[in-house]
């Protein structure tokens, strides 16, 4: 075998339909577009969810709730996560730059600590915000909770 022997595979290329090249091609005269109407004209674009003048679906469909401009998205972190970083890593302060180096939040993101999962060492952690539950069982377990 060799580089100027390879072709592809039999059926793999087929000729690209030639419209508009004379009646005895089978494809002249309308060039596949049909009779008349919008669709056969040059130039024709349909809008984008446009159903013939049946109400589009966009339209149909009711509209529901609203997005609210002033809300805060927060990164949340569980306390199981913080109790293996703590092991593995033997640090007892926590903050935001521990967090972004160790790949759990990007820079933009705001940290949460939620209640899940178990501590039992004396960390201080710094985030944006805690739940009720986080704050409990880390001052339970000797630690402190500080709000950036």
């Amino acid at each position: 075998m060799y580089l100027h022997s390879l072709q592809p595979a039999e059926g793999a290329v087929k000729s690209r339909k030639r419209l508009g090249r004379g009646t005895g091609s089978g494809r002249g005269g309308t060039s596949t577009r049909g009779h008349k109407g919008a669709k056969s004209r040059s130039g024709y674009s349909q809008k984008s969810g446009f159903e013939g003048g049946q109400m589009p679906l966009q339209r149909r469909v009711p509209k529901f709730g609203f997005k609210n401009i002033n809300r805060v998205e927060y990164k949340g972190i569980n306390l199981d996560v913080l109790q293996s970083l703590a092991e593995s890593t033997g640090e007892t302060v926590l903050n935001f730059d521990f967090f972004k180096a160790h790949g759990l939040v990007s820079k933009n993101d705001k940290v949460k600590v939620l209640g899940r999962g178990e501590l039992n060492k004396a960390i201080e952690v710094h985030a944006h915000a805690f739940s009720q539950t986080a704050t409990t069982t880390i001052e339970k377990a000797g630690g402190k909770t500080v709000a950036i």
